[in-house]
């Protein structure tokens, strides 16, 4: 099987702690029960959150850990409150449990597995269930992971730390390059709220209309 497989070449996990029963994990995200969510939850009691592919894809755990802010769990990262919120009601029905080297997020949405760009709230579909999903990140981590620029990135740079993606410090949507030089690791929450804010002005603005960036820290 192909999330066996994605769990083989995998790290250790990011978290210690077990993982709830089915049951449990629906009432606590209000969820109904589907096969992807099943697998989703079978994935992570093997490995609760890993990184693959010299970390261009991060799985996140199903909770956060408290003496380790930098490692945000599934409850938190789906809060409204957190980063959905610049998103108003684009994200809706999506529940979001991992993301490539740029912070690029996967979803559930019902069975299927889509990306969602946080530059543009592009949604694209990439797989009709999570095992179809592990499938295709195995036959083009390259595409939908960024491996190729992580791999680059970090030779140059060092490892990335838990919690952190590349952003462009020139986005992507505004003609960015996805190259070494325009790229800078940032806590992924302040990445997501930051491309959300982003997403805000882009969408009501004419072409050519100017746009003002904010330059994040790096700490």
């Amino acid at each position: 099987m192909s999330i066996e497989k994605l769990l083989s070449i995998a790290s250790i996990s990011i978290a210690t702690e077990a993982v709830p029963t089915m049951p449990t994990m629906c009432q606590s995200l209000g969820r109904r029960n589907s096969a992807s969510f099943n697998a989703l939850a079978m994935m992570l009691s093997v490995k609760n959150g890993f990184y693959a592919f010299e970390g261009a894809l991060h799985v996140r755990p199903w909770i956060s850990i408290p003496i380790n802010e930098n490692v945000v769990g599934l409850q938190a990262w789906n809060e409204g409150t957190l980063w959905r919120d610049w998103y108003q009601s684009e994200t809706n029905g999506l529940f979001f449990f991992g993301e490539d080297i740029f912070g690029g997020q996967f979803a559930l949405r019902g069975e299927e597995v889509v990306s969602f760009e946080p530059e543009t709230g592009d949604i694209e579909v990439i797989a009709s269930s999570l095992e179809e999903w592990a499938a295709e990140i195995l036959l083009n981590y390259v595409r939908l992971t960024g491996y190729s620029v992580a791999h680059s990135w970090q030779l140059k740079n060092g490892p990335i730390s838990v919690g952190r993606r590349l952003l462009p410090k020139i986005p992507f949507v505004l003609g960015g390059e996805y190259e070494d030089g325009n790229l800078y690791a940032v806590d992924a929450v302040k990445g997501m709220r930051y491309r959300g804010e982003l997403w805000e002005q882009l969408r009501s603005l004419p072409d050519g209309a100017q746009v003002r960036l904010k330059v994040l820290p790096l700490q």
